[in-house]
């Protein structure tokens, strides 16, 4: 089972391949905000923020929050276990190569 670091890796290593893109992973901590998802994104002009769990995780309250406020706002926020899953959600905003 790979660890959330690993699969966050993953997942900005295949972001940095995209032409149309421009992403950043968050720090939680003393100086980051609690509940903002691990990697905040523009792709093809949409804000998509990615909640990164692995196979098991689970988000919490203050994640859900916040992913359900970016949707109200009218971007995209998705919670996500792989590469796979990020591609299908960029593929379905019409973002990609």
């Amino acid at each position: 089972m790979k660890k959330e670091r690993e699969i966050i890796g993953q997942i900005k290593a295949y972001l940095k391949t995209l032409d149309n893109c421009f992403c950043f992973k968050t720090h939680g901590g003393f100086y980051g905000t609690a509940g903002i998802p691990d990697i905040i994104a523009c792709v093809n002009g949409a804000f998509v923020a990615f909640e990164i769990k692995a196979e098991k995780g689970k988000t919490t309250v203050l994640q859900e929050v916040c992913l359900k406020k970016i949707r109200e706002a009218g971007g995209a926020a998705v919670v996500v276990r792989s590469v796979q899953e990020v591609q299908a959600v960029i593929e379905k905003l019409g973002g990609g190569r």
